[in-house]
Formats: C-alpha cells, sequence, structure tokens
C-alpha cells in the first residue's frame, strides 16, 4: 500500500485528534493508538487507557507492531514487523464521502499467526476494496505469543483477548466520527483470528460490542487456568526466574522471545496422532477444538467461557455467524510428519470404516485425497481435526440450540495454481479483493478476480445486512456455499466432517 503523503481532514477521537492521508476509493488512517505502549509499569497488565495527545496526531504510516521479529524467512501473508512500544494500535480505512455519522456498516479484523505471530500492517489487510462497497473496515492488533496469553502470578490471563475488547470498546466510542455505525459492527478473523472472533463472541465481557461474526479456518482451544498456570511456572523455571510479574519484568524481550517458541510448538501429527484412528478419536474427543497452543486464550470464566457451554446461549446465539474453511488448509503443511502413499490412503479408509463411517462419506475422502495426491493420504485428516471438524461441529451445535437458522457454511476450494490445494490463507486475498497486492501471485498464480468478486460480494452482504443469500445450518446442517471449484450450494459440503464427529456433534 502506497497511500499518498498529502494529509487530509481531521478526525477527533477519545485520546485527540488524527489525521490521515488519501486511499483508493477513500482515507486512511494507519495505527492510531488505543491504548497505552504496553512497556515499563504496564508491562504484562490488562490494556491501559491512552494518554491525551495535543495538537493532530499524524497517522500516515504503519507504526510498531506486537510481531517483534519474522516468523519466518518466508511466510504465506507478508507480515510485517515495525520495531517501537506503541504497538496496541489499530488501522481504519473509510469510504469516500464517509462524513461522520454516516452510519456505515463497520468490519473490525484480527489476524490471525497462531497467537504468537502475524501483523495488522500486512498489504493483504487493505481495506480499499472494502471502502470502495460502503464499508468501513477495522484492522487491530493484539499482544502476541508469551506478552499476551502466558501465565504470570499477578497478572492477569488473556492479555491479548483484552487487547481486542479494548480495541472493539474504542470502535464503539469513535467509529461514528468515520462514518461507521457502532450498532453495525461485523467482526471478522483468519486461523487464530478466527479463534478470536469466536472467543470474543462466546465472552461476556464483548457482550454488545458487535452485532456479526466471521470465523475464517478458525477453531476455539480449550487450554484451562491450570494448565497455562504449569506451562507458565515450567517457562519461568527454564529461564531462572520466579513465576511473579517482578520476575518476568526482569527478563527482557529478546529472552522471552528466544525461548517461548519450545513451549508453544503444535505438536506435529506423528507425536499427537500417529494413526488414522487416533485422529478420528481426537476429532470426537473435542468436536469443536483444535490442537491446543501453549500461549493463547485461556479458559478463566470471566473474559473467556468454554465456548461449548456459551456460544449458543444468551446474545451469542443471537449474532448471525459466517464460518468456513479452505478445501486443503495444513495438508500441504503436515505432509511430512503424517502416513502418505497408496497404502497409507488404504489403511486410513480401514479406520474411517471401523469408526463407523457411511460408505458415501469415505468415498467423499477418498476423492479427495485422490484429488490432490496419495501423498496426503493422512494429512487431509489431520485438515479436518484441526479446522473442518470444528467449523462443522460449530454451526451444528448452533443448530442444535435454535440459531442454526443465523448460521452459515462456507467451502473454499480454489486451488493455487502454485501447488494445486487450497491451502490455509488462500481466501483471503479473495475475501479483500486484494488480488494485486504484494505476494499474492507468489502463492496462488494467476487467481481469478471473477472469483473474488463472487467471495468479496458475499462478505459485503453480510457485513451490510447479516446474510449470505444460502441456506443456513438449519436447513442444512452439512451445506455450505462452494467457492471455486464446481461453486454454488453444495448441500454435502462438510458431510465427511459430520461423521467425523459422530455423536459428539
Amino acid at each position: 500500500m502506497n497511500p499518498a503523503s498529502s494529509p487530509i481532514a481531521p478526525v477527533n477521537t477519545t485520546s485527540g485528534a488524527v489525521s490521515g492521508v488519501p486511499h483508493p476509493h477513500g482515507s486512511a488512517y494507519l495505527s492510531i493508538p488505543f491504548a497505552a505502549p504496553p512497556v515499563g509499569a504496564n508491562r504484562f497488565l490488562a490494556p491501559q487507557p491512552r494518554a491525551p495527545w495535543s495538537g493532530v496526531r499524524a497517522c500516515d504510516a504503519y507504526g510498531p507492531t506486537p510481531q517483534r521479529r519474522p516468523f519466518g524467512v518466508v511466510t504465506t501473508i507478508p507480515e510485517p514487523s515495525i520495531p517501537g512500544d506503541d504497538t496496541l494500535s489499530l488501522s481504519v480505512f473509510t469510504p469516500a464521502g464517509g462524513e461522520p455519522d454516516a452510519g456505515l456498516p463497520v468490519f473490525v479484523w484480527i489476524h490471525g499467526g497462531g497467537y504468537f505471530a502475524g501483523s495488522p500492517a500486512s498489504p493483504w489487510y487493505d481495506g480499499r476494496s472494502f471502502a470502495r462497497d460502503g464499508v468501513v473496515t477495522v484492522v487491530i492488533s493484539y499482544r502476541l505469543g508469551f506478552d499476551g496469553f502466558g501465565w504470570i502470578d499477578g497478572a492477569p490471563l488473556n492479555r491479548g483477548v483484552l487487547d481486542q475488547i479494548a480495541a472493539l470498546e474504542w470502535v464503539r466510542d469513535n467509529i461514528s466520527g468515520f462514518g461507521g455505525d457502532p450498532a453495525r459492527v461485523t467482526i471478522a478473523g483468519q486461523s487464530a483470528g478466527g479463534g478470536s472472533v469466536l472467543t470474543l463472541l462466546a465472552s461476556p465481557a464483548a457482550e454488545g460490542l458487535f452485532s456479526a461474526v466471521i470465523s475464517h479456518s478458525g477453531a476455539v482451544g480449550s487450554l484451562t487456568a491450570p494448565e497455562a498456570e504449569a506451562i507458565g511456572r515450567r517457562f519461568a523455571e527454564e529461564l531462572g526466574i520466579e513465576p511473579t510479574l517482578a520476575g518476568w519484568r526482569s527478563v527482557d524481550e529478546t529472552q522471552i522471545l528466544d525461548s517461548q517458541n519450545e513451549f508453544n510448538q503444535v505438536p506435529d501429527a506423528a507425536g499427537w496422532a500417529s494413526t488414522p484412528a487416533e485422529l478420528i478419536d481426537a476429532i470426537r474427543a473435542r468436536p469443536i477444538e483444535s490442537m491446543g497452543l501453549a500461549f493463547a486464550p485461556v479458559i478463566d470464566d470471566e473474559t473467556v467461557r468454554a465456548p461449548s457451554k456459551t456460544m449458543t446461549a444468551g446474545h451469542s446465539a443471537r449474532i448471525p455467524l459466517l464460518i468456513g474453511t479452505t478445501r486443503d488448509e495444513f495438508s500441504f503443511e503436515t505432509a511430512g510428519t503424517a502416513e502418505t502413499g497408496s497404502a497409507a490412503l488404504e489403511r486410513t479408509i480401514t479406520d474411517l470404516a471401523r469408526a463407523g463411517i457411511g460408505e458415501s462419506e469415505i468415498a467423499q475422502y477418498r476423492r479427495e485425497v485422490e484429488r490432490i495426491g496419495v501423498q496426503f493420504a493422512t494429512s487431509q485428516l489431520v485438515t479436518a481435526q484441526m479446522f473442518r471438524a470444528p467449523a462443522a461441529g460449530i454451526a451444528a451445535l448452533r443448530a442444535a440450540h435454535g440459531a442454526g437458522d443465523r448460521t452459515w457454511l462456507y467451502d473454499f476450494a480454489h486451488p493455487s495454481a502454485i501447488t494445486g490445494l487450497a491451502s490455509h490463507c488462500h481466501e483471503l486475498p479473495f475475501a479483500w479483493d486484494v488480488l494485486d497486492a504484494e505476494g499474492v501471485s507468489a502463492v496462488l498464480g494467476d487467481a481469478p478476480q471473477t472469483l473474488a468478486d463472487e467471495v468479496h460480494d458475499v462478505w459485503v452482504r453480510f457485513i451490510t445486512h447479516g446474510t449470505t443469500g444460502w441456506a443456513s445450518v438449519a436447513d442444512n446442517a452439512a451445506g455450505a456455499r462452494v467457492f471455486g471449484a464446481s461453486g454454488g450450494y453444495d448441500r454435502q459440503a462438510y458431510a465427511f466432517e459430520h461423521a467425523l464427529l459422530g455423536d459428539a456433534r
């Protein structure tokens, strides 16, 4: 993104006036602080109020990010790491003519990255296409890794979730000045961001801060406070400190970053479920939950409650939810850790049959594996465990508790011209309609603009009206709108995942 350098008219916020820059189809206000810098006396605390500034703050470039260093040499999404202390900020993209109190729908985005990586400054999260279509877009930051989610004696749990709630409170209090309607806020996110919006959907602390939810490839976790405490104590012991607020403040950021990954690795397929039968057992034991991360939202019965108990009750049940996944998600990433080849496929089929999966659903699984290659014989089942079964399970849970008519499934099936798979993150440039953004062609190859138009138009419709235009899960629990492949509405899109869930759904 290359916004022009000339400033535009300031907007008053609760902390002071901000100026932005002209941007395609409107204006951009980049990295507006919504809380005080989480350093010094504020380190490891809940987000603290931002001290007002005098004059007009120029918000014409992205500022510091909670991601302090790149996650890897190459990532699917370009994710800049920008140094500095003022990391709790958000960016607002407003449509041309979005005058104060214009009452436009608002789209709030929470990035992914496993709760320990990711950047709100990614060019894939440029709100220009939403601005073109009359939507105010807000992209927020939140603390990551141990900083945002690690247990510390004397510090609040779920600091990253509290950051997200503080950002939503800022939206409630300020978005009308940018033309948005605080009563028409859709929260959305992908991967960890998709899990975050499901966590917020179940959180009493976030009630009233949004009116609709879109979850891309999101699944909720099940980390309990005692489990988080055990991890925090073990991590403190590794660093030779007391697990207290004072102890952790004696450790600099670099030491934590150097050490936290060994406590936060997702177990590979061979390590936590070495056979298809074990994968099936894992799915049925945790029907709406994905594999746990050490530093992620923790069930504390205050900010974060068990979603299986609260996502279908009270205000949560009244919120429209659009939820879905890509067809192949983590199949490529886990292919090297799972069984492969024709023999592995036949063993998988045998275990599926022993688990009571019906012939038609087994045939569906065989077709999916043969579509992408037998090297993914078991890893396609890992994709089901991590993302697709939880999405289907959440939709089924809502349907079973009277919220099915406000729940819709999608299935992104367009294969990358580079890999031949519809993998994790691949739907994002289509939903945001930014196929020309940095890094997209390297991941997707020659991507069809017609599909971007189709996906983006659905997102705009949902953000604007809270509906999708296809059957809800109340009408058909396994049905979903398919983007790519054959397209249209497929009544059996998630039939295999429903069969995997069995009586657990």
